[in-house]
């Protein structure tokens, strides 16, 4: 669920980038996994972020976890390493916007990163435990915000504008979506 300008639909390292825009989930139920973001309170975030982490660590024991369900679609191991990295840079962007007046994050674009970091072929042993540590302190952070916060604003580089509510509902709309994804 990127947040650049969208990229050409032609398959990149053999997956078809994904170039929507998916803050639309903050406005209506996701008719794929079924998830209503606006249900999402921010206390909530950090437990349900937590509660996805033992289907996680099962979705990445599975043996035949590096292998693509269909050309053009992410394998369980790239999903796995993908929500690692949502967990990373979403723990990031909460810092900021708990910091800073009205931060601009920075671009991320997930599909360049898959790329970059080889996701198809990182150990799946290793992703679980990173996205084990990466998801606690996610989960810790969203536990440390005060009611007081939760209006806190940042941005996006696209232009999307978050508070700290909405972030939280649009980050668990992706840890969700993606345990559908592979169907876990």
């Amino acid at each position: 669920m990127t947040d650049s300008t969208p990229a050409p639909s032609a398959p990149v390292g053999g997956i078809v980038p994904d170039t929507k825009d998916w803050t639309w989930v903050l406005e209506r139920p996701c008719p794929e996994c079924g998830f209503v973001a606006a249900r999402t309170e921010v206390p909530a975030v950090g437990e349900a972020v937590r509660a996805s982490l033992p289907r996680w660590r099962a979705v990445l024991a599975r043996p035949d976890v590096a292998r693509r369900p269909e050309p053009g679609v992410w394998s369980a191991l790239e999903y796995g390493a993908h929500v690692r990295d949502v967990f990373r840079v979403f723990d990031e962007r909460l810092a900021l916007m708990l910091a800073e007046d009205d931060p601009l994050f920075a671009d991320w674009d997930q599909d360049a990163t898959a790329l970059e970091a080889d996701y198809a072929h990182q150990d799946p042993a290793t992703v679980a435990v990173e996205l084990d540590v990466a998801g606690r302190a996610v989960a810790d952070r969203f536990d440390a915000v005060e009611p007081a916060d939760e209006g806190r604003a940042g941005r996006r580089s696209n232009g999307s504008e978050f508070i700290v509510r909405t972030l939280g509902q649009y980050f668990l709309h992706d840890v969700v979506h993606h345990l559908h994804d592979v169907r876990a």
